[in-house]
């Protein structure tokens, strides 16, 4: 994932900051990194990052330059060199402001001490790099990013996460951005602190990247990763800051030096860094370590994917039938809570049925072997149920389907009947599929055209006699063996003999719609693979519905006439019967977002004038 993870602190005296941050690196380390196990940082604008700019920019060798980074090398060491920079730089102010010489001496102790606070890595540290050999990434973290275009968008979102982009309670997520300074998804949290105004102090971490979608669709995984660390941390500091409290409570020092001015009272001590804070020398590695996870995972968990051309019918009406479902479970969800105060003794009952039965509890899996042994019983493909049921009982079957009619299974093994219709139902359109996978009674056709039934089940005399409806009754077989057996495992088929009737049959010398010879030819074919077949029904659906908006448009949209009408089905090779009926029964599975889209084109006064 092309993104930045930092962690930020709001300082006292210099304000937002950042602290420490990993970053992507899809090419080779810039300049001044080492191609070894770690690599070398530029401490690259560390000091004008805040409210003060620094006379001279001291920079400072990492070991892979030839510099020894121990603390007993010869030559100045960083934090003698920043020290003698502010001696300068407050030299040159005091001279100024002469009357300041108070003020300048707590506040040069404030800025000397403060640095531990507002640094991660001390100066000379490499930093971390963790290499991706999968990918060939890098993972690099460091206080600030090498670069001065992301150095600039991070600090934006660092001012921003601590200061005006900030949830009520200034503590948990909010997201922000632009798509000139990329979007941030950030969380701010407390830290306990014993010597710090209140307690405690304000951190945030914050993800930076340009794809406003992705991130958004990270949310939750984001939030719930973030969270998990953010707790670590703060479980950290609460043990030292109780250890602390114990051994020399603050809140009665504070109360005793009430009266103290102000600059009296605060000291190096306040300027603690996040390491002293929690109690963990590993800190930063640790961080690294978490930081670098949360960018690998959260860039493999979703995948873009190339769509060529528009969506097709299939994906609007799943589209259109998940949000219904949400929509639905939003709605049921209100429900309960308005209704759970009244429900109460309900439920304390149903609690006690279920303690009171704990053989309920382990019924699924004493039933699991069973389970298993039953998937056997099941239609594989359409090519697999044509050699079951033969041609001619097959050809009914799908005939039925293509056209809408009522296609009931009776059978004892559910898993079967729940497998034939998967099975059956990729010969038509999403929009066109309505199962009732199971049912003790019957259901009318309006309701579903894809209906399972128990074997004792009366089914109306006028339905079995009706032209728009199939039966298929699984019976036990009388032989051991009705068909021979194709492949090993389906010899669990043998024991099940498949009858097939209707009350209008359709002959073997009926032509048929278009679409089932195509199919049927597909199925026949033993060159062609069931994954090509699979493919060859998409490419099928597609050209009928292609066909299918096209009568729309020019029947229900246009209201041309019978005679017009007519002759576009000639056109598009459908005038025959079971081909117009066939395109009248997919008409119901076009998508909603289709059909407004239509009316709302016909409907706009620039296609009107168009059409004139």
């Amino acid at each position: 994932m092309n993104a930045i993870v930092a962690l930020c602190h709001f300082c006292e005296l210099h304000g937002p900051r950042t602290l420490f941050c990993t970053e992507v690196l899809h090419s080779p380390l810039p300049q001044g990194a080492g191609s070894g196990d770690v690599s070398g940082q530029n401490e690259q604008a560390e000091e004008e990052e805040g409210g003060i700019q620094m006379s001279s920019r001291i920079r400072s060798h990492s070991p892979a330059e030839g510099a020894s980074a121990d603390s007993s090398s010869p030559g100045p060491k960083k934090s003698d060199m920043c020290e003698a920079n502010f001696t300068v730089f407050w030299r040159e102010q005091s001279e100024l402001f002469g009357n300041l010489r108070y003020l300048h001496a707590h506040l040069w102790l404030d800025l000397l001490f403060c640095l531990q606070g507002c640094r991660s890595l001390a100066g000379g540290h490499p930093g971390y790099v963790s290499h991706d050999k999968e990918t060939s990434i890098k993972y690099v973290s460091h206080q600030h990013p090498n670069h001065p275009q992301l150095f600039s968008i991070v600090r934006q979102a660092c001012v921003r996460s601590l200061s005006c982009e900030v949830c009520p309670g200034r503590e948990g997520p909010i997201f922000f951005g632009d798509e000139q300074h990329g979007f941030v998804f950030s969380h701010t949290f407390f830290i306990k602190d014993s010597l710090a105004r209140g307690f405690q102090r304000w951190y945030s971490i914050i993800t930076i990247m340009m794809d406003r979608i992705y991130l958004i669709n990270s949310w939750p995984f984001l939030l719930g990763k973030i969270r998990g660390i953010i707790d670590e941390l703060q479980g950290k500091a609460l043990k030292v800051f109780e250890a602390e409290q114990f051994g020399c409570p603050q809140r009665a020092q504070r109360m005793n030096t009430a009266f103290t001015p102000f600059l009296h009272q605060r000291n190096g001590n306040a300027a603690r860094s996040l390491t002293s804070l929690t109690n963990d020398e590993n800190l930063w590695a640790c961080l690294h370590t978490s930081f670098a996870w949360l960018l690998k995972a959260c860039g493999s968990r979703l995948t873009e994917k190339l769509l060529e051309g528009a969506p097709t019918e299939d994906t609007l009406v799943q589209m259109e039938k998940l949000a219904d479902l949400k929509e639905e479970s939003e709605d049921w969800d209100g429900s309960e809570e308005e209704e759970k105060p009244s429900s109460q003794p309900d439920a304390m009952e149903g609690q006690e049925l279920c303690k009171s039965s704990p053989e309920t509890s382990l019924m699924p899996d004493c039933n699991s072997w069973n389970v298993a042994h039953r998937r056997l019983s099941v239609f594989r493909s359409l090519r697999h149920m044509r050699q079951v049921l033969g041609a001619s009982a097959f050809r009914m079957l799908a005939w039925h389907v293509l056209m809408g009619n009522q296609v009931i299974w009776k059978a004892q093994d559910m898993d079967l009947v729940q497998s034939a219709f998967d099975v059956l139902r990729t010969m038509l359109p999403i929009g066109c599929v309505r199962i009732i996978p199971y049912s003790d009674q019957y259901e009318e056709a309006y309701r579903c055209n894809f209906l399972g039934l128990s074997p004792h089940v009366q089914i109306p005399p006028h339905i079995l006699s009706s032209e728009f409806a199939v039966l298929v009754e699984v019976r036990a077989a009388t032989r051991s063996s009705l068909y021979p057996a194709l492949f090993d495992d389906e010899q669990s088929l043998n024991k099940y003999e498949f009858l097939v009737t209707s009350g209008s049959p359709v002959a073997a010398d009926r032509v048929g719609p278009t679409i089932l010879n195509k199919i049927e030819a597909a199925l026949t074919n033993q060159n062609l693979s069931v994954d090509v077949v699979d493919q060859c029904l998409v490419c099928l659906k597609e050209e009928w519905m292609n066909k299918v908006k096209v009568l729309f448009k020019f029947t229900k949209v246009d209201s041309r006439p019978k005679e017009d009408t007519q002759k576009l089905l000639s056109i598009l090779g459908a005038a025959e019967e079971d081909n117009v009926k066939l395109l009248k029964f997919w008409m119901t599975g076009l998508s909603k977002t289709y059909k407004s889209h239509l009316m709302s084109t016909v409907r706009s006064p620039t296609s009107s004038e168009c059409r004139n």
